[in-house]
């Protein structure tokens, strides 16, 4: 039977697959997944993304998502949607010309031209402009 499926994954995708194919075939009607095969497929969905592993081990995407936030509640408290990334901004030496635009996540925009100033603090700049309503 072919499912579909990109055969040239890994190793050890391939090989969980077929421990969630024996396990298929030796369960009992209705019984649940085990443990040991939750965690090794949420291991393997850090690596290769939830919908390849899931579509790949035939299991259900949300179930997937939800022991992947189990096995990492810190990562999962703490990351936000739309989140911003971090981009540190090295100071050039000497003088500055540049513009800086920040965003909040309500939309909120600020825009900074910098003209020939020494060294300017943006870390203080973005953080003044973040919490600002807090």
């Amino acid at each position: 039977m072919d499912t579909g499926i990109n055969r040239d994954f890994s190793v050890g995708l391939e090989q969980l697959r077929r421990r969630f194919e024996r396990y298929r075939r030796t369960r009992k009607v209705r019984s649940r997944i085990p443990e040991g095969l939750w965690d090794a497929a949420a291991k393997m969905a850090g690596t290769f993304g939830m919908h390849r592993t899931a579509k790949a081990l035939r299991v259900n995407y949300y179930a997937l998502k939800k022991r992947v936030e189990q096995n990492a509640p810190s990562v999962a408290a703490t990351s936000k949607p739309n989140a911003s990334q971090f981009i540190e901004l090295c100071a050039p030496a000497g003088r500055c010309d540049c513009t800086v635009e920040l965003e909040d996540a309500c939309g909120d925009k600020m825009r900074i031209h910098l003209q020939s100033m020494d060294k300017p603090d943006l870390a203080e700049l973005g953080r003044s402009f973040w919490s600002r309503r807090s």
